[in-house]
């Protein structure tokens, strides 16, 4: 298939590429660089051999993305392309709203002027909201849109909801919402990894910058929840795993709206994963115990059994073998 991949050029983007590529489908990757490097396309060629045709453009600019959805007939797109950092989006509610949203609008207008009826919508488990239950999984079936934590959760949840509105007024339209819990971990090459651009949000990357000297500290973002060891617990799950969850959706695509979750069903504490990096590492890291952060959970874990069952997805790897892949990603950055 021709699969158009906006955000292409961010982390789980570029791993879901290589997957693509891989599996033999022919991918263009629309993205704005905001918080990915250029860079990402050859490392991409290195490692499939293919560099994917490239677009720089901005959801944002409708007429740009309009062209790009005209230049080829695609099959289907798989829509990473959005803001994602949690605490940011509590610090600029609108900046997120008008990005994620109305991008995404652009998108859905774009297609439907092009005739493309498939969609893949990387989606995220705060859709959930905070359900109060500290011990059970989060499942597909449960209700979501209510108790949401941040302005970023709050976006895919609206999105969600405008995908279901677009598939109940057409009925070629297809979209796969995929809700997935923390990625970590690098493509087993090391040559492509997890590498934003400025002070990044998510917990693996900051202690990568922690263990290369990059920042003197790693802050662990409270450690009074009530959780086996005070500090946040996640579901985190290898990049690689979670691509080919992708892979596996576009795969078995139905008509109308499917949900899944893609997840470990497992859920490992800051705390423990800090302590298993320096474990494998051979090095301790200087870290601090902060202020919890606005919109943060205290435990987030997946039940992806649906997945499993319908797309025949599961994980294969554990976060240790993520720890491992981001160090040796580290070998070729540092």
């Amino acid at each position: 298939m021709k699969i158009l991949v906006t955000g292409g050029t961010g982390y789980i983007g570029s791993h879901t590429t290589i997957e693509l590529i891989r599996a033999g489908h022919t991918v263009e990757i629309l993205d704005n660089l905001f918080n990915s490097k250029i860079e990402v396309l050859g490392k991409i060629k290195q490692i499939t051999g293919v560099e994917p045709k490239f677009h720089k453009v901005d959801l944002l600019d409708y007429d740009k993305t309009l062209e790009v959805m005209r230049g080829t007939t695609f099959d289907a797109v798989i829509h990473f392309a959005g803001m994602k950092a949690v605490g940011e989006s509590v610090e600029k509610p609108l900046t997120y709203y008008e990005n994620n949203i109305q991008g995404t609008i652009n998108l859905l207008k774009a297609m439907k002027i092009t005739g493309v009826h498939k969609i893949v919508f990387s989606s995220s488990a705060t859709v959930y909201g905070d359900k109060g239950d500290k011990s059970g999984e989060l499942v597909e079936t449960m209700m979501t849109g209510v108790g949401i934590t941040n302005p970023y959760g709050w976006t895919k949840a609206m999105i969600e909801q405008i995908l279901r509105d677009v598939a109940t007024s057409d009925s070629d339209f297809s979209a796969t919402i995929l809700r997935y819990f923390n990625p970590v971990g690098a493509d087993k090459s090391g040559l492509l990894g997890e590498d934003p651009n400025g002070i990044p949000n998510n917990l693996m990357p900051i202690v990568m910058k922690v263990y290369r000297g990059e920042i003197p500290e790693l802050t662990i973002y409270g450690d009074d929840y009530k959780t086996k060891d005070g500090s946040c617990e996640r579901d985190f799950i290898h990049v690689t795993d979670l691509a080919k969850g992708h892979l596996a959706a576009l795969e078995h695509m139905e008509m109308g709206v499917q949900v899944y979750n893609l997840g470990t069903g497992k859920a490992t504490s800051v705390f423990e994963i800090i302590r298993a990096f320096e474990e494998i590492s051979g090095k301790e890291l200087p870290k601090k115990i902060g202020a919890r952060r606005p919109g943060d959970l205290a435990v987030v874990c997946a039940d992806s059994s649906l997945a499993s069952e319908k797309l025949g997805w599961k994980t294969n790897l554990t976060f240790e073998d993520a720890i491992k892949d981001t160090l040796n990603y580290l070998k070729n950055v540092s």
